[in-house]
């Protein structure tokens, strides 16, 4: 599947600042808590509707299912000032029953129509591996096992997995990243942990 440049970068974006909320300083797994406390800035959040939508669109992150991927596909290979709008796509996305009045509440915005575009195809993005299109029901099966492997993350299961730990490594590698930036641009070094 080919995407926009446009989409390219925003998909970019968007898993960064997924990652970022995914796993805390000590690499514990807390994304579904960080999601709940984003939903509940949602206030806050839309002042970042038109200028950093990845950080607003999170808090859609397992909203939607694609009925239609064929329309998804093409949507992302437009670039922004060529991209449908909501009601010619929504018909084709189901939004879950806990995102209703959220999804409600982003509609009442002057761009909201835009913005749910945006973050309908940022999730479908985020579930299709780049250069590769999945079926509908493998998205869903991801979905699904995403939010399980999430609540027993929350539980602090002890039964790891490799991708567990690949995913705490990347973590670990991006906080490190990180603090060598923030160390080149003057702050001082963040202590280890």
């Amino acid at each position: 599947m080919n995407t926009s440049s446009y989409f390219d970068d925003l998909r970019a974006l968007y898993q960064a600042e997924l990652d970022d909320l995914r796993t805390d300083s000590e690499g514990n797994h807390v994304l579904a808590r960080r999601l709940a406390e984003k939903r509940s800035e949602l206030g806050f959040l839309l002042q970042m509707m038109d200028i950093n939508p990845e950080m607003l669109a999170v808090v859609l992150h397992n909203a939607f299912r694609f009925a239609n991927p064929a329309v998804m596909d093409l949507l992302v290979q437009q670039d922004v000032h060529d991209l449908p709008g909501w009601d010619s796509i929504n018909t084709t996305i189901d939004i879950a029953a806990w995102a209703g009045e959220t999804v409600q509440t982003i509609l009442r915005e002057p761009t909201g129509k835009a913005f749910m575009v945006l973050a309908a195809a940022l999730e479908y993005l985020l579930h299709k591996p780049q250069g590769e299109a999945e079926s509908t029901k493998a998205d869903n099966d991801e979905d699904g096992q995403q939010d399980r492997d999430e609540m027993r993350h929350e539980r602090h299961d002890d039964h790891r997995t490799e991708d567990d730990d690949d995913d705490e490594a990347a973590a670990r590698a991006r906080e490190e990243a990180g603090n060598d930036w923030l160390t080149q641009q003057g702050f001082d070094q963040k202590d280890a942990q």
